[in-house]
């Protein structure tokens, strides 16, 4: 373990923004936990069906606050995608390049496996309806790098970029669909304008070669936290920052005004928070933690939930319904059995992290810059 930390010091340099790796480690992890925590395969009459304990029990709410972390990870991957291509002196054509490999080459291995899961288990006499709730849990989280891809292939545009203009995008989406009784496929503009505000914004930052002051972060966590609450509370907005199946209306699919205000909150938060995390990742064992965790970041969050899968099915080994895996998310009885569940699947997706890594950062080359 010494030699581990040792190598892991020696490897980083002494430029390296340890706080802004940090926050997007977090933004990573708290996405993982999220989706354990409020996702539920239920088994029911021999098929599998997913489900949400925030449809049951609606005052769960702020949990999904906690974990729904994804604009700080494109605040963090703005800032970060912009230095780097402000700093290459490679071709953007070929800096571009780069980039897409590292982020798509697990999303091939996830999707390759999955494909050989579902015919397997349909030729097994599965039943098509479960094997497609599982497939779907873990291909749908694949718009999310899609986005990213997008964002990230407009660097220079979103590093000049004013995040005012989206955000206002943003709000005149809603107005129209909402307000104006608009049509609903207008909302999926904001599947990229919606994450382009806190890309944009961390772009910009980037650019300028600084971050704003504690004031900026306090505006931030104040003007976006309230502009949330009045939409919750007087607009009809959901208060989960999750999809919930079955709601009629989501904050997140596609991303609606309250998720990117939202988002603006945490951002806020993200500048307070990161002068103490760059004091704590001065101590090697958590800037290792934290290390590991970003040059597998991609791998993580593509393989959490067949971590949770594996789970789930090695479960049913027992040969009855085991609380917290296996049972309708009704009660805050779930609540607490799923959080017991967490060790195991952190201990599966440790194992699919094992796995799978070398697809995202190959072995036998230096770590990128990310």
């Amino acid at each position: 373990m010494r030699d581990l930390l040792e190598r892991v010091e020696t490897a980083t340099p002494a430029d390296r923004d340890r706080g802004v790796d940090g926050l997007r480690a977090a933004a990573i992890l708290g996405v993982v936990a999220g989706h354990w925590l409020v996702t539920a395969l239920v088994v029911d009459s021999g098929a599998v069906r997913v489900a949400s304990p925030l449809r049951e029990m609606p005052q769960l709410a702020p949990v999904s606050w906690l974990f729904q972390t994804l604009a700080v990870f494109f605040l963090v991957g703005g800032m970060v995608a912009a230095r780097s291509q402000a700093g290459s002196r490679l071709p953007y054509r070929v800096w571009l390049g780069r980039r897409m490999a590292r982020l798509f080459r697990p999303v091939a291995a996830v999707v390759l496996v999955w494909v050989v899961i579902a015919v397997a288990t349909l030729a097994a006499g599965v039943r098509l309806g479960t094997v497609l709730s599982l497939a779907k849990l873990v291909w749908s989280p694949l718009w999310f790098l899609l986005v990213f891809a997008v964002l990230t292939a407009a660097t220079p545009l979103a590093a000049r970029l004013h995040p005012a203009w989206p955000l206002a995008a943003v709000a005149l989406v809603d107005l129209v669909r909402y307000g104006l009784d608009g049509p609903a496929w207008l909302g999926w503009v904001n599947v990229v304008a919606g994450w382009l505000v806190p890309y944009s914004l961390g772009a910009s930052w980037a650019r300028k070669d600084e971050l704003p002051g504690r004031w900026a972060g306090w505006a931030l966590l104040a003007g976006g936290g309230a502009a949330t609450a009045g939409l919750v509370v007087w607009a009809g907005y959901p208060a989960a920052m999750v999809g919930v199946p079955g709601a009629e209306t989501s904050n997140l699919d596609p991303p609606a005004l309250a998720a990117v205000t939202f988002g603006l909150a945490q951002c806020g938060a993200a500048l307070l928070l990161l002068p103490p995390l760059r004091r704590a990742l001065r101590r090697p064992p958590a800037w290792a933690a934290v290390a590991l965790v970003n040059l597998s970041a991609i791998t993580i969050f593509l393989w959490h939930q067949t971590a949770m899968i594996a789970v789930t099915a090695l479960g049913t080994l027992a040969g009855h319904a085991l609380p917290g895996l296996h049972t309708a998310p009704g009660s805050p009885g779930w609540v607490l059995a799923r959080l017991a569940w967490s060790p195991a699947f952190c201990v599966a997706l440790v194992a699919c992290w094992a796995a799978f890594r070398g697809y995202e950062q190959r072995p036998g080359r230096r770590a990128e810059r990310c």
